[in-house]
Order: structure tokens, then sequence, then C-alpha cells
């Protein structure tokens, strides 16, 4: 004999499906298995970058692999000499610029005038000794008086050498041929001294700064061939030792070298970066 609740259960589901006949068309689609889809081939997705990385993890595991950084041969950062108006910038971002060219002038009218008026003293006193070296021929003056003369006719020529010095600092010209790499002024701009103006790098064969196992030095010298692979660039470079330093590090048990590229190609650029190979 078949359980109440059976009979109850059944009759329930009968009224659901008769009632409400959507839901037993969405439980009948629930249950519908679907066919599976089919599975899509595997596709190799890579940049240039990751090649790149690839090639400088093989290269960083490779012994004789050493990361270097180009440096210029000279680079220096000019600074204001006095308190001023920047009344000319002749220098814009990556500017080539020649040894000796006037890069930044002040205005400097105050420092001119203050010339004018040491020469003019300057010549005063030049004419009271002469006119005291005079009066001592005939008795007219004494010795003191000729000294205090000389004197004053010598603090007014050190006053022109001064105001010509000062004068000097209002133009600020490039120590050497370069080119501009960052600028912290503007034209007009009203600055202190020591204050930064701007960067200058040097043009040529730019400098390889790296750090090696200290037990190269049983086989390196000044000289010994450098490849170099450069990232930004993708080529490869040759080079030499130039200079090894006069340390070891004791606790990386490394020392610096400086090597040089053997040419100059336009497209390197300090800062770049790249893995250098010494030959054993």
């Amino acid at each position: 004999m078949r359980h109440p609740s059976h009979s109850i259960s059944g009759l329930l589901l009968a009224w659901a499906m008769f009632a409400l006949p959507g839901v037993a068309l969405a439980q009948s689609v629930v249950q519908t298995e679907l066919p599976a889809a089919p599975a899509l081939p595997a596709v190799a997705v890579g940049t240039a970058a990751d090649a790149a990385a690839a090639r400088n993890s093989t290269a960083v595991e490779d012994p004789n692999a050493i990361r270097v950084l180009l440096s210029p041969e000279l680079e220096t950062l000019l600074a204001a000499q006095i308190v001023g108006r920047i009344s000319l910038l002749d220098a814009g971002l990556g500017q080539r610029v020649r040894a000796g060219q006037t890069l930044v002038r002040f205005d400097c009218s105050e420092t001119q005038a203050r010339l004018k008026m040491a020469q003019a003293e300057s010549s005063a006193a030049r004419e009271t000794l002469k006119v005291k070296s005079d009066l001592l021929k005939l008795d007219a003056a004494g010795d003191t008086e000729v000294a205090l003369a000389r004197a004053e006719a010598q603090r007014a020529a050190a006053s022109i050498d001064v105001a010509r010095a000062q004068l000097a600092q209002c133009e600020i010209k490039a120590p050497f041929a370069g080119r501009v790499v960052r600028l912290h002024a503007k034209p007009h701009q009203s600055v202190n001294v020591g204050a930064p103006l701007l960067e200058l790098v040097s043009e040529g064969p730019l400098k390889l700064r790296l750090n090696v196992p200290s037990r190269m030095l049983r086989t390196l010298r000044a000289g010994s061939p450098v490849e170099v692979d450069i990232m930004e660039t993708g080529q490869t470079y040759a080079a030499e030792v130039t200079a090894i330093n006069a340390r070891v590090d004791a606790i990386a048990q490394t020392i610096e070298l400086e090597a040089r590229l053997k040419d100059a190609p336009p497209e390197l650029l300090p800062g770049m970066s790249g893995i250098a190979r010494i030959a054993p």
C-alpha cells in the first residue's frame, strides 16, 4: 500500500504543472543538457618587449654578462653666480651648443654702472698721484702723501677688476661642446646665487660604467675587448676597457671598470643600458 505522503506529493506536482506551464517548461529546459562547445586551439601571444625580456634573462644567466650604463665623457650643471634677472636664455632641450657659446645672460645694468664709476675713481686717483709725485720733487709734499696717493690709485684699480669680474658673471658660456639635457630656468626669471640653470653633456664616444666580479682581475687589463648589447637599440657595439678602479668592494667582491666605445654611433644616448660581455 502506498504511503499517503506519496499521493499528496504527486497531486501537488500535477497541479503545479497544469497551473504553471512556464515553470514546467523552464524546468525541462534547465534539465536539458547543452552540447559541449568545441575546444579552441591555443594561440601563443607575444610582443617584442617579451622577446627582449627573454633575451635579457638569458643574458643575465650568462656568467660573462654584466649590466652596463652609458655615460658621457663630460657632464655639468650650470648655476647662477649672481642675483639677477635672466634677460637671455639661448638653450633648448636637446639643443647642440659649441664651446664658449653664451647660453644665459643676466640684466647687469647696475654692474656696468659700477664699472664706469670705478674707472672714473681710478682716473682721479692716478691724477692725484701724479700731482703728489711732482710736488715731492719740489719739496712741496711729503713721502707720506705720495704713499697715500699711490695706495688710493691701487685701490681704485682693484675696484675696476672687481667690477669686471662681476660683469663677467653676467654671462654663462658653455664650457664644452655638447647638448642640453635639462632646463631649470626660464627667460625673464629672477634667480638667486647658486640656483641651477641648465645641464649639459658632452658629445663624442660614450663611456661604460660597470662592476665586475673581482676574480676577473686575473685576466682584466686596460685595452681588454668588450662587447655591449644595448637594450634600447637592440644592436651590439665594440668597446674596450680604459680604467680599472684601485679598490675592490670588500662586501660585494666586485670592482668598478670604465670602458669606452670605439665609435660614436648617433643613435646612442647617455643613460641607455645594456649587457656587456668581457672575453675571459
